[in-house]
């Protein structure tokens, strides 16, 4: 290994405003290494990698690249210099192919010089080399999402990338896709390759990373080896404080079913059925999970449920009560109405309105309820006192009603949205995505909420991408594949076997042994 680092920054400062993003930071990475970068939200881990993939400018500081101070004036600068970045959200175009969506951009490549077929045949060459195997005349939009950040990697080999920078790269995969990824990321290191990865998730970093680095409120406050550390320690360098990293949670004590439903089909705006079939019940006093890669139903089920979306067919019970939804026409109000709470998964689409002031937030949904109304008029007295006591309840900073939704960070956004829903004291609550882009000492927060409100005899469906989060807080696991439920499972249940299934590859053992065959 070189002992010229691949990347050096040098109190690299940047500022948005009063806002300081980036203070002072120094940043070594070994060629060579994956190197992972964590921290809470707002940490300033985006921020960084942007400068140094020409995004924003630094205030001042120093970028080098091989040993050499470098100017990164943009994101062709960095290519030119060897830095290649995979996105949260790949930018594909979805009807191009893989072998066009590589090229685009490179179109003065010397590559092409000699046509497609030469960009063919080195496409080809870095599948082999890399693992990274994909037909390169399938269309983006028929591709499954760990085939798509495949071709993103491509994208950045075909440009001659030695720097790879992955921003939080196993959100939209399942785990046996996730695994595959790392395989993927240690034969670019084995060939020299530099990774430097960006994730929320410290299994990840202590699984494939060398080195690791926390930041925290914009600064850079250590950097370990990763074999020399713990996700204890790492979990504490980025909030600042002991953090739990499990749930703590005695068993379930179910009573009777609040929410059963039954034969559900949903079709969506095209005429595709993207819920097929679906039958599961929530009973008082536990949490029931649904796991599965984002895209297979799971949004549409909530939606339904929640009444913002129609449904084909089927029937719904709460506390007993049966609603036709092929036929009714309930709202989410009269939803709200039968005693049914609904943290969205899209906080800001669905959840928020950002330019309004947390207390105006703290009632969306609720704003006719007597307590916050004088006659024709708004109480707003009340409704502040309100806000401001579910501030102080659920530890939402800065604790200032006043403030507008959009400057709080996405974790106290999402205590917002969870204070308004929980607070109304639902029978069944309906969550969606509850950490998506929450930092960790939040998630502690919010999962220590839900296994609260469980125990207090609610009924609890829970909607996760976040296969660790399923498993550490639901008492069943139902398992959805292409709007089915395609098995369930206890709250012991195995994680490879979970991935399996939401990989839509079916039980063997189990149907062999329903078939009478021995295995």
């Amino acid at each position: 290994m070189s002992e010229t680092p691949a990347i050096e920054l040098r109190r690299i400062n940047k500022s948005f405003g009063p806002v300081h993003a980036n203070k002072d930071i120094d940043l070594v990475v070994k060629k060579g290494s994956i190197h992972g970068i964590i921290g809470e939200n707002g940490a300033g881990k985006s921020t960084l990698m942007s400068i140094l993939y020409g995004f924003y400018h630094a205030d001042n500081g120093d970028i080098l690249v091989d040993g050499k101070t470098v100017t990164i004036a943009d994101s062709k600068a960095a290519i030119g210099l060897g830095i290649g970045m995979v996105h949260q959200h790949f930018m594909l175009v979805d009807n191009f192919t893989v072998l066009e969506n590589v090229v685009l951009g490179a179109e003065d490549s010397a590559l092409l010089a000699g046509g497609l077929n030469r960009a063919r045949a080195e496409l080809k060459r870095l599948e082999e080399e890399y693992e990274l195997r994909v037909d390169p005349d399938a269309l983006i939009q028929d591709l499954p999402v760990g085939l798509q950040q495949r071709v993103e990697i491509l994208k950045a080999l075909y440009r001659s990338a030695e720097v790879l920078i992955l921003d939080e790269p196993t959100g939209v995969l399942t785990p046996p896709e996730a695994d595959h990824l790392f395989k993927i990321l240690e034969v670019l290191k084995n060939e020299g390759k530099t990774v430097l990865l960006i994730t929320h998730k410290l299994r990840e970093i202590m699984a494939v990373t060398d080195t690791v680095s926390v930041m925290r409120r914009g600064e850079m406050v250590a950097t370990r080896e990763t074999k020399s550390t713990s996700r204890e320690e790492l979990a504490e360098l980025m909030v600042g404080r002991s953090v739990l990293l499990r749930v703590d949670k005695k068993p379930a004590q179910p009573k009777a079913p609040v929410l059963e439903v039954e034969n559900l089909n949903i079709t969506d705006s095209r005429g595709v059925k993207v819920v097929k079939d679906v039958s599961f019940t929530v009973r008082a006093g536990e949490i029931v999970g649904i796991a599965g890669v984002s895209g297979n139903g799971q949004s549409e089920l909530l939606e339904t449920l929640s009444g913002i979306r129609r449904a084909t067919g089927g029937t719904l019970k709460i506390n007993g009560e049966t609603i036709d939804l092929g036929t009714a026409t309930l709202d989410a109000a009269d939803m709200r109405a039968k005693s049914l709470g609904h943290v969205p998964e899209d906080r800001h689409r669905m959840g928020l309105i950002n330019s309004f002031a947390e207390y105006e937030n703290s009632i969306l949904g609720h704003h006719r309820d007597p307590a916050y109304s004088k006659g024709l008029l708004m109480d707003l007295g009340a409704i502040r006192k309100s806000a401001a006591a579910q501030i102080g309840k659920y530890d939402i900073r800065p604790p200032n009603e006043m403030l507008k939704t959009a400057n709080f960070s996405g974790g106290n956004q999402q205590k917002i949205v969870l204070a308004r829903e929980i607070e109304r004291d639902p029978d069944v609550l309906l969550v969606g995505q509850p950490t998506r882009g929450v930092d960790i000492g939040a998630i502690e927060f919010i999962h220590r909420r839900l296994v609260e409100l469980r125990d207090a005899g609610k009924g609890i469906l829970l909607v996760s991408v976040e296969l660790d989060e399923i498993r550490a807080l639901s008492d069943r696991v139902l398992v959805m594949f292409d709007g089915r439920i395609v098995g369930e499972r206890g709250a012991d249940a195995d994680e490879g076997e979970l991935g399996l299934l939401m990989a839509g590859i079916e039980d063997e053992k189990r149907v062999a042994q329903a078939q009478g065959v021995a295995i």
